[in-house]
């Protein structure tokens, strides 16, 4: 039996402004005024998955935002600092996926589409990739294949046999209903294998594309007659891959091929035309695997192929298929989702999504959930979204109680749902974990601006996300791994709300009210800022990386620390690279709220030598140390403590600085 959800619909009938008296009293200097005026509270709903299962996407009401201070770790939103557009959220309906829903009776197979797909009590996913032919997760009697399969020793350049015929009693019926369900659906397509008579090899299971022009033209062809027969059969495809996991060589039981960067382009040479002529919109994706290759697969790369190791996007973007390519796509199978954030520096104008990360069966059974939605929510949920990718997409939308069927391959791989034994069904982790975001991050929104203290690597520290949708509403979610507890405030503006994270679990809030008001400063982009300080770096052997450059990287898991106890004379020094109108500029101790300054005076230059008498000094009382400037051009801003603390260090995590 499935369990019921209490959910908001999704385009907001649920998501409550509470009324309650007026705020008064001043504001802090954020630009916020125009929230004062308002005759209700604003108030954020919440809801909650905890790793032991206790709450599933549990509706846990709402929590009051006010404008009182607070001496909790405070996580700051800011909406006027924007970043990727997403795409959505999803799975893959493989053949192993479709076999075991279409094991349940017609009625309750689409009783669970409904409780995956629509945005209407269910998880709202709204994006899969579709493989174009046969994986790893297939039954034994359906075997590898692919769409223009033939004896061996013959060809089809003209794709006269080709035929999607396998997908029409299960897949494409499926991939209907779930458009059907959630008309904002989007599909990208990926193959594991060209059809055997393309490959040097003559088999699905291993081997390179036949380096030729006409195998080239005819794989475009292939992936060409794919698309237009899915339209065909009523679903479009929005995005393709060439090939999935190019640089996997070591497939010797499901379908795989070792294709380097210049085979992946000569084909997309041939495919983009292809595209255009036929009028479709269907977007290329290039690379298709992990963050950073696996060590495996770099121990087995071929001589020809070591310029692509670690390199293979920007192998494929130097040539001239980088005219058809929208975007490139990852893996979670090796690396860090940091690797998308150093590509987008890299080609900030491509997109990024990714597209593959399976959950895994744990050592302990019983232990699968809990260290699911952990990883998870770190490395995807939260992790991914930060750095820039458009899109959270797991493996297998739906396995049986022994993760398969399958051949070869991940033999522990879980579903985001478990059909069997029998008629039963299960959510797992991966429901909810994607459920945290597909049912509140409505197609078109846009990440914003927040302040995150964890890591993927888990520091234990709180880590968030935050996203403003298409009809304003604000969501931030929000992770605690540690097994206690943890209090933290969010603060948009002047106002900020005070919660407790429950130990390991993983949280969604959801405002509509514009916290930021009408005339919000701006936060400016730290992109090229540079620091120095004294001490440049704690002699501690703990904390000896702390160094200055991380006060300003835009990351406030990093802070600059003295590493010793506070005298006066230490500094931190910050260079904006250009004159920038500063009204305001915030000195944020981060995780560490008590390491704030215990006295310090702040001086600004607009060029390093000759500094202005102090602008502000005081005595630091939290996290935030915020300095108001008049808005006349400052390229350098230098805070230094006038106060000695032999007891606490002085820690700077970020330093942001906003005009308006």
């Amino acid at each position: 039996m499935r369990i019921s959800r209490n959910r908001p619909l999704r385009l907001g009938v649920g998501f409550l402004i509470a009324a309650a008296s007026a705020a008064t009293g001043a504001l802090a200097d954020t630009g916020t005024a125009a929230a004062s005026a308002s005759s209700a509270t604003p108030a954020a709903h919440v809801w909650v998955t905890t790793a032991d299962g206790t709450d599933k996407l549990s509706d846990l009401g709402t929590v009051d935002f006010t404008t009182a201070p607070t001496s909790v770790q405070t996580v700051v939103v800011d909406p006027t600092q924007t970043f990727q557009t997403m795409t959505g959220f999803g799975a893959s309906i493989t053949d192993a996926s479709a076999s075991v829903l279409y094991t349940l009776p017609a009625a309750q197979r689409a009783q669970v589409m409904a409780s995956l797909f629509s945005p209407y009590g269910g998880d709202g996913l709204d994006y899969l990739r579709q493989p174009i032919g046969g994986t790893d997760m297939v039954s034994t009697a359906t075997g590898p294949y692919t769409y223009d399969d033939l004896p061996a020793g013959q060809t089809d350049y003209a794709l006269a046999h080709f035929s999607v015929a396998h997908d029409e009693a299960q897949i494409l019926p499926l991939l209907r209903e779930a458009e059907r369900l959630n008309p904002n659906l989007q599909i990208m397509a990926s193959p594991w294998s060209p059809p055997a008579w393309m490959k040097d090899s003559d088999s699905l299971l291993s081997g390179r594309l036949i380096a030729s022009p006409q195998i080239y033209h005819a794989y475009a062809l292939y992936l060409l007659e794919f698309l237009e027969a899915y339209r065909a059969q009523g679903v479009n495809v929005d995005a393709i891959t060439i090939q999935n996991e190019p640089q996997n060589r070591h497939s010797d039981t499901y379908p795989g091929t070792d294709m380097p960067s210049w085979q992946e382009a000569a084909v997309i040479e041939d495919l983009g035309p292809m595209l255009k002529a036929a009028h479709l919109h269907t977007e290329i994706f290039g690379y298709d695997h992990n963050w950073t290759e696996a060590s495996g697969d770099v121990s087995g790369t071929p001589a020809d192929e070591t310029g692509d190791i670690d390199d293979y996007p920007q192998q494929l973007l130097d040539t001239p298929a980088a005219q058809w390519i929208s975007g490139i796509a990852f893996h979670c199978y090796s690396g860090d989702p940091s690797a998308m954030t150093a590509f987008h520096q890299q080609y900030p104008k491509l997109k990024i999504e990714e597209t593959e990360c399976s959950g895994s069966e744990s050592a302990d059974p019983a232990d699968t959930f809990s260290d699911t939605l952990k990883w998870h929510a770190r490395n995807l949920e939260i992790g991914s979204t930060r750095n820039w990718s458009s899109t959270v997409v797991n493996w297998d939308l739906a396995l049986n109680q022994d993760n398969g069927p399958h051949v070869g391959g991940c033999a522990t791989c879980t579903g985001v749902v478990t059909v069997g034994p029998g008629d039963t069904v299960t959510d797992n982790a991966e429901y909810y974990a994607l459920g945290q975001l597909s049912r509140f991050v409505q197609p078109g929104a846009v990440r914003i601006g927040s302040t995150s203290f964890g890591t993927t690597g888990w520091n234990g520290d709180i880590m968030d996300v935050a996203f403003r949708n298409p009809d304003g509403q604000t969501v931030l979610v929000a992770h605690n791994e540690n097994d206690d507890p943890q209090t933290f405030a969010v603060q948009e503006g002047a106002w900020r709300l005070t919660y407790t994270l429950p130990g390991d679990s993983l949280a969604t809030f959801v405002w509509n009210a514009d916290l930021a008001g009408a005339h919000p400063l701006r936060q400016v982009d730290p992109t090229g800022w540079s620091a120095t300080a004294n001490p440049p770096a704690p002699t501690n052997s703990c904390c000896t990386g702390d160094v200055a450059a991380d006060a300003v990287d835009a990351d406030a898991s990093t802070r600059y620390s003295t590493g010793e106890g506070q005298a006066p004379g230490q500094y931190l020094q910050v260079d904006f690279g250009k004159p920038v109108r500063a009204r305001q500029v915030v000195f944020d101790t981060g995780a560490s709220t008590g390491d704030y300054p215990r006295g310090y005076a702040v001086q600004t230059s607009t060029d390093g030598t000759n500094w202005t008498t102090a602008v502000a000094a005081g005595v630091g009382t939290g996290q935030f140390t915020t300095v108001n400037l008049d808005g006349a051009p400052v390229r350098y801003v230098r805070i230094t403590l006038t106060a000695t603390d032999a007891n606490d260090w002085w820690s700077v995590a970020d330093v942001r600085a906003y005009v308006g």
